[in-house]
C-alpha cells in the first residue's frame, strides 16, 4: 500500500470536501479522484502548516486546493 493510500483514507473529513468541491466545479468530465491521488502529500503538508506558515507563503486554507493544482486548474 502506497502513502498516498493512506493520506487518502485518513484525510480529515473537511480537507477532503474542500478538494472535492474544488475538483467538482474545476475539473469537470476529468476524473478527480486520479487527479487528487496524485497530490494529496502536498494538500497534506500544506493543511500541516500553521495558519501563519501558510500567511508567509501569500495562502490561506482555502487557497490550498488551488494551489496545488494552478498547473493543471488554473481558475
Amino acid at each position: 500500500m502506497a502513502e498516498s493510500d493512506l493520506i487518502t483514507r485518513f484525510m480529515p473529513a473537511q480537507w477532503r470536501r474542500d478538494l472535492d468541491l474544488f475538483l467538482v466545479e474545476r475539473a469537470a468530465g476529468m476524473n478527480g479522484y486520479l487527479l487528487a491521488r496524485q497530490r494529496i502529500a502536498s494538500v497534506a503538508y500544506l493543511q500541516s502548516l500553521s495558519e501563519s506558515e501558510l500567511a508567509s507563503m501569500g495562502l490561506s486554507r482555502s487557497d490550498i486546493p488551488s494551489f496545488v493544482f494552478e498547473d493543471i486548474l488554473p481558475d
